[in-house]
Formats: C-alpha cells, sequence, structure tokens
C-alpha cells in the first residue's frame, strides 16, 4: 500500500520553487533593467537558499501537526532568511547594481504571499483528499486499551490527518484486559484477531503502520510482538502510556559503550547551550541598547510617583535551583522578599498607579536584561516563582523542580500561551509548568525566536497580568 501515498513534501517543494520564480518574474516585468541571466541566476540561488535555510525551520516536516498560522511563521522567516543572505551575496560580489531595487523589493514582499497562498490551498486539497479517503495510511491497534481507543477516536475525529483505523488485535487470554474497555471499543471498531494473525499481516503487508497500545505491565509480551514483528516490513509504533510517555520525553546516551537512558537531565548539549548563550548576548545587547532610553524613563517614573528605590531585587531560584537575584523595576509600596510573599492579586492596594501600568504591560521586566548579560537569566526559558513559591510547590506537583534544569527567562512558552500572572490555584501553577516542560523538550533556536516574536506582538498587554 506504500506506493499509492503520494509524496507531499515533493509536491510541496515543486511548488515552492515555482511560486518563488513566478513571483520573481511577475516584478520583473515592471523594471526597465533587463538583466536576464542575472534574474535567471537569482532565481535559482534563491531556492537553493530557501531549500537549505527549510532544513532549520522545518518547512517540509508534519504539516498536519501543526496550525497554519504557526506554519506562516515558518514560511516568512525562511523566506526572509534566503532573500537577505543572497542580497548579502550580491553585496559582496559587487552585482547587485544590476538588479533593480523596485524588482527587489517587489519580490521580497510578493513571494511570501504567494506561498502562502499557495500552501494554504495545497493543505485544503490534500486535506480533502484524505476525507475522502484517498492518499490515506490504513493503521491498526495491538491491544485493546483506553490509550489505543482514545488515539483510534482522536484520529477518526480528526480525517484531514490521513489515518483510518481498520480495527483491533487482541490478545482474549491476556488478564490485563479491562471488559468494560473491550466492549468500548467492540462498539466502533472490528475485532481483527489475535497477535499470531496480527504477524501473518504484516508479513504480508496489509497494514501500512501498526501501533502497539499495550500497558507498561506487558512488557513482555510488548517485547515477544516486537520480536515476531522485526520479520515484517511493517512499519511499527507505540502507543506510550503515563510511565512510558515520561521516559520517551527523556534522551538517549552512550557512555563508554553502555546505553544510557537519560529521564531527567538538562535539554542542552555542550552545542545547544552555546547557541542558547550566543542568543541571548547577541539578542540581549541589542535590545538592551534599543530599550536604554525607555529605561531611564521608566526609572524617573518610578521615582517621581512614589518614595523608595527605583530597582527592586528579587530571591529566585536560577538554573539548577542556585539562588540568583532577579532586577525588577519597582511596582509595589513594599519590597517583600521573604518568606512572608503574597503574589500581587487584582485590585492589589500595594501596587502604586505607575506599577500598576508597568507591571500590566510587562515593562517593570525590562532591567532583567541585565540578568541577562551577567548570565544567570536568558531571554526566554521558565519563569523565575519566588523561593517561597518554589519550596511550595515542589511539595504539591511532582517534577516542578524539572523547570530549574535551563535557566529562568523574562518570557516563556507558558507565558506566550496565556499561563502569566496570578496563580492563585494548583491548576494553573501544573498548566504553566507543563508548558515549561514543553518548551524544554522542544527548545530549538527557532522557538526562541519565535517566543521572543509573539511577546513583542501579544507579551506586553495581558489580563492575567496585574
Amino acid at each position: 500500500m506504500q506506493d499509492k501515498q503520494i509524496s507531499s513534501e515533493l509536491i510541496y517543494r515543486t511548488v515552492d520553487s515555482t511560486v518563488i520564480l513566478f513571483s520573481l518574474f511577475v516584478t520583473f516585468l515592471y523594471t526597465d533593467i533587463y538583466y536576464v541571466e542575472g534574474y535567471i541566476i537569482a532565481g535559482l540561488a534563491s531556492i537553493i537558499l530557501f531549500s537549505l535555510a527549510a532544513r532549520f525551520t522545518d518547512v517540509y516536516s508534519s504539516w498536519t501537526a501543526r496550525p497554519f498560522r504557526e506554519e506562516t511563521l515558518h514560511i516568512v522567516s525562511t523566506w526572509l532568511a534566503a532573500f537577505f543572505i543572497l542580497i548579502f551575496f550580491g553585496f559582496i560580489t559587487k552585482t547587485s547594481e544590476h538588479f533593480s531595487r523596485v524588482t527587489l523589493t517587489s519580490w521580497l514582499f510578493l513571494t511570501p504571499l504567494l506561498l502562502l497562498a499557495a500552501r494554504y490551498s495545497l493543505r485544503r486539497i490534500f486535506s480533502y483528499l484524505k476525507i475522502l479517503g484517498l492518499n490515506n495510511k490504513t493503521i491498526v491497534i495491538a491491544g485493546m486499551t483506553d490509550n489505543g481507543l482514545r488515539f483510534a477516536q482522536e484520529l477518526e475525529a480528526n480525517p484531514d490527518y490521513g489515518y483510518q483505523v481498520a480495527g483491533f488485535y487482541c490478545d482474549k487470554n491476556s488478564k490485563l484486559i479491562n471488559n468494560a474497555t473491550v466492549e468500548k471499543i467492540k462498539q466502533h471498531y472490528p475485532i481483527l484477531g489475535n497477535y499470531n494473525e496480527l504477524t501473518n499481516a504484516a508479513r504480508s503487508g496489509k497494514w501500512d503502520q501498526i501501533y502497539l497500545a499495550l500497558p507498561i505491565e506487558s512488557k513482555k509480551r510488548i517485547a515477544n510482538l516486537l520480536v515476531r514483528l522485526t520479520d515484517t516490513a511493517t512499519p511499527i509504533r507505540i502507543l506510550p502510556d503515563y510511565f512510558t510517555s515520561n521516559l520517551l520525553k527523556s534522551k538517549y546516551l552512550e557512555i563508554v559503550n553502555t546505553p544510557i537512558l537519560a529521564v531527567y537531565d538538562s535539554p542542552f548539549s555542550e552545542h545547544n547551550a552555546l547557541i542558547k548563550r550566543a542568543e541571548d548576548i547577541i539578542f540581549g545587547t541589542v535590545i538592551l541598547a534599543l530599550i536604554s532610553p525607555l529605561m531611564l524613563l521608566i526609572a524617573l517614573g518610578v521615582k517621581l510617583t512614589s518614595r523608595g528605590p527605583v530597582f527592586f531585587k528579587q530571591h529566585r531560584y536560577g538554573l539548577k535551583g542556585e539562588a540568583i537575584k532577579v532586577w525588577k523595576f519597582r511596582t509595589m509600596t513594599v519590597c517583600e522578599n521573604d518568606g512572608r510573599i503574597r503574589q500581587a492579586t487584582k485590585n492589589d492596594h500595594r501596587v502604586t498607579r505607575f506599577g500598576a501600568f508597568l507591571r500590566k504591560t510587562s515593562l517593570d521586566e525590562l532591567p532583567q536584561f541585565l540578568n541577562v548579560l551577567i548570565g544567570n537569566m536568558s531571554i526566554v526559558g521558565p519563569r523565575p516563582h519566588a523561593v517561597i513559591h518554589n519550596e511550595e510547590y515542589r511539595e504539591l506537583i511532582p517534577g516542578y523542580m524539572l523547570r530549574h534544569m535551563v535557566k529562568p527567562g523574562i518570557t516563556g512558552w507558558a507565558q506566550i500561551n496565556g499561563w502569566r500572572g496570578e496563580t492563585d490555584n494548583l491548576y494553573k501553577m501544573r498548566k504553566r509548568l507543563e508548558f515549561d516542560l514543553e518548551y524544554m523538550r522542544e527548545w530549538s533556536l527557532w522557538l526562541d525566536i519565535k517566543i521572543i516574536l509573539y511577546t513583542v506582538v501579544r507579551g506586553f498587554t495581558d489580563k492575567n497580568a496585574y
């Protein structure tokens, strides 16, 4: 069945290349400078640069797994990178003078618009074809479990992902079978047979993919089934339960030829840590230079509107739980920094009028760029909490202290997703931790840049900040 699958990546790459050249051709028609050979070379070079940049921005990976607005950022950033690298080469080779500025500017803005229009159209076409049952993958699930049923129902609710569940295989003699779950599965999906029949079907290539949804308690049965299925050419995937999903968040290491599974560890290798630090120094220096006049005005405003120091240094946990002092503009009439800290609440009488404005717009956080340059904070990372709150939540939420395996940040994945401000109940802190850990698992330079851009767009005002 694999030969029926259309290579969507090849289609996307072909369409993107065509769009880039077409966009250049359209803008080229409106110029009086007809340096045809140069424009052809520029067009072909831009396609190569776009393809190379796409390897770092994941333009061609798993389009169905992310919303179109996120794909928009990937495409636009990839095109901007390709275009400005091309302009840089034109500058250093002294060939840019042969090109029309009007043409290049028009090409710069027209291309992403056409790329997005083409990408959206292709998404709709592929989604429609998958809903019709074309270019789909037919899968089966081994294991009559709640996890398997949930997965099957999610695929059924999202037909545009292109997966059709043919049914379930099970071992009727298993003592771990939940009869209630079995009855639910039988109401919606056919039972195709036992694991011997699954092995035979896999050998014949009957199914596109097989998903194992057995509980972790069945590790011997899972191992046995995997050994039998290795004698087939059918892709095998495992649906993790709660325990194994936590293990799969880990990473594989090899020390003195011994395989090691690092379950709880820093997400940054030495290479990534170096990239992260370079990012902080470069972005931090540029941003601090740009906001210095604004910081002077804010400092003056704090001084003129209330008594007390301009800055407030709060005790926080940093990398590996080490104590650090985080800089902020003072926004309250008090400077609480001990075991009696109370989070700011709505209409809090301790917050000054000017301080309320600073907190609402997050401008009180600007001095933390000094922490970034010092090196005990990053621009992006989990927001630092008061020491007393850390001690409280580490007792209430399992895995809470894992967020301290990276430096705290001025902004973060949790904040741009709406989980900032007062955490007046345990649910809010659990959600914040959930996004913090997701950031640590999925970290990339692109993710940091995206968070910074989102913060600039939406992060300066928030209904939960007071």
